[in-house]
């Protein structure tokens, strides 16, 4: 780009089970059909999950709010939670086969900017990279009672 300009992003509401809006998805930064950064907000005391990528890991950096992690490792059977704070600034890794819940524990909408590797694709959809669950799935599923 060889001038000043701005920009339209592409923004997306996401929605809770219950068909309630929880927040939104917005594509910061593309490379053709490719998303390779994009933010996720989560109104306050919301959820967003649960969810694995096959193909793709996450990369989470908290940058406004409070953002309470949950994640089902499905290859090592193991649950683990971790709290992303805005002002501890820290990336959190999430490989592949790892499910992940995010759940906003503050009064304000939290945001988390999410670089992942490789960038998502359109054609990541067509093979089911994206796999949805519920916690009750997740909880059988790595053995916990």
């Amino acid at each position: 780009m060889d001038k000043i300009c701005l920009e339209p992003l592409k923004e997306v509401v996401t929605y809770n089970e219950r068909k309630n809006k929880n927040g939104r998805l917005v594509e910061l930064l593309k490379d053709g059909e490719k998303t390779l950064v994009y933010l996720t907000t989560i109104l306050p005391r919301e959820f967003k999950g649960y969810h694995l990528h096959r193909i793709r890991e996450a990369n989470y950096v908290c940058v406004k709010g409070i953002v309470k992690v949950t994640m089902y490792d499905l290859k090592n059977k193991k649950k683990e939670e971790v709290e992303l704070i805005e002002r501890v600034p820290v990336k959190l890794h999430i490989p592949t086969y790892v499910a992940t819940g995010l759940r906003n524990v503050g009064e304000e909408e939290a945001a988390i900017i999410n670089f992942p590797n490789p960038p998502y694709h359109p054609g990541h959809l067509e093979n089911r990279e994206q796999v949805e669950y519920s916690k009750s799935e997740l909880e059988k599923i790595i053995g916990v009672d």
